[in-house]
């Protein structure tokens, strides 16, 4: 089609050009008419040009294959409902199985893989599911049951289940299990804090009040005692501003809104300055510190998040030691630079030690707020950790001490381990 047109289209475009070049040449009247004409033939040409476009755009589209509907098979059905993450289970009126998923079936424990056709009595011993699908068989629907399972592995899902119902006859019910248990064990961390909050806040304020009308009731003209309750006044009211900026700053890192700004740290140098911060503290309780990390050890690490791990570390350390103790920083490389703190304390029971990152946990809370702690350091000091792409860990040994270390990333391009270990022991 397109061979045969070639013809006509160039003869037609010659004419064009013919009569451009005659007008181009010529004058008056003529030269009017032969410019009109090519003007004519040339539109004439883009018209057909124009007109042949669609026609090659259908031809295009009618070679293309149309593909054809999906196939709503039975097999395609049943892979669909057995990846929902929630569990689905369908009962008839007799309270027998007609069809399940895998969630329901791994929520209903202690079963063969194929529950169809069996009793619900015979698949669970738990009343709250039994009354929800009996209410359902029965025409109500119900919503908002809680069901747990109990084990290593505990869950706790949301109960909705609804009547079946065939030309207003109710034939059955289906049930929908909600799994909830994130947002359960969010709530419970949030009544925790919540708890904590008050209660680290009740005390100082109590003390404060207390003191306060004391000192409004008379004692202000008490010279023996007037200043030693402005002084616990103080004292406790400098408590208060610890815990909220602290409880503000591990909220601003756990919601991400803390810049990690990472860069090749000298580690020594940044560690004497907090020794020479803490160094008061660790004279009055006689702990001795001792720095031994290599001159040239460098980490890649946020400067002021660094110093602040470790200041809330080696704090600790000195405070939770015993008489005439040390704390130990030192530093290795492997895969991760590691920066360990080290203490010859008293050491923490093993049962403690998996909830020690967590807010607000504390081993001794006696002690602990006696000694000005907040019980927020360790959990910012884990979350720091995790900003820098790091971890934190644990090691104690009930009354041999304690060592904290802190892991991060090598940069991309570090030195090799053993051109560093050449230089530091050069």
């Amino acid at each position: 089609m397109v061979k045969s047109r070639l013809p006509f289209f160039l003869t037609t475009a010659a004419f064009a050009a013919a009569l451009s070049l005659f007008a181009l040449f010529s004058s008056g009247r003529a030269r009017w008419i032969a410019l009109s004409v090519s003007l004519l033939v040339i539109g004439f040409i883009l018209g057909l040009l124009w007109r042949r476009q669609p026609s090659r755009l259908d031809s295009r589209i009618s070679d293309d294959k149309v593909a054809p509907p999906p196939d709503f098979s039975p097999e395609l059905l049943a892979t669909t409902i057995n990846e929902m993450r929630e569990g689905l289970l369908v009962i008839d009126a007799d309270m027998r199985v007609l069809a399940s998923n895998r969630v329901a079936q791994h929520l209903l424990s202690n079963v063969e893989p194929s529950i169809t056709s069996r009793r619900l009595t015979e698949l669970t011993r738990n009343p709250a599911i039994y009354d929800a699908f009996l209410d359902g068989v029965r025409g109500t629907e119900r919503a908002g049951v809680k069901v747990e399972t109990f084990g290593p592995d505990r869950r706790v899902f949301d109960l909705r289940v609804v009547p079946l119902r065939a030309q207003g006859v109710v034939s059955g019910a289906v049930g929908v299990f909600f799994d909830v248990t994130r947002l359960e064990r969010l709530e419970i961390i949030r009544q925790e804090f919540l708890s904590n909050v008050s209660h680290e806040l009740r005390t100082p304020l109590t003390s404060i009040v207390a003191l306060s009308e004391t000192l409004e009731f008379g004692a202000i003209d008490d010279p023996e005692n007037n200043r030693r309750f402005l002084s616990i006044i103080q004292k406790n009211a400098t408590r208060m501003h610890r815990l909220i900026d602290d409880i503000l700053e591990l909220s601003a890192i756990e919601a991400g809104n803390v810049k990690i700004r990472p860069e090749l740290v000298r580690l020594r140098p940044l560690v004497e300055d907090i020794l020479g911060t803490l160094a008061a503290t660790a004279t009055a309780r006689n702990v001795s510190i001792r720095n031994l990390v290599p001159a040239e050890a460098e980490v890649f690490a946020d400067p002021h998040r660094l110093m602040q791990m470790l200041t809330n570390l080696i704090d600790n350390a000195v405070k939770f030691n015993r008489d005439g103790g040390t704390v130990s920083i030192g530093f290795s490389r492997s895969d991760r630079d590691q920066i360990s703190v080290e203490d010859t304390g008293e050491g923490i029971p093993s049962h403690h030690l998996d909830r020690l990152f967590e807010r607000f946990y504390r081993v001794d809370r006696a002690r602990s707020r006696d000694l000005g702690g907040t019980g927020l350091g360790l959990a910012i000091v884990k979350h720091l950790a995790k900003s820098h792409g790091g971890e934190v860990s644990v090691a104690s040994r009930f009354g041999e001490g304690t060592k904290f270390k802190i892991e991060l990333p090598r940069p991309t391009g570090a030195r090799d381990n053993r051109e560093f270990s050449a230089a530091v022991h050069a």
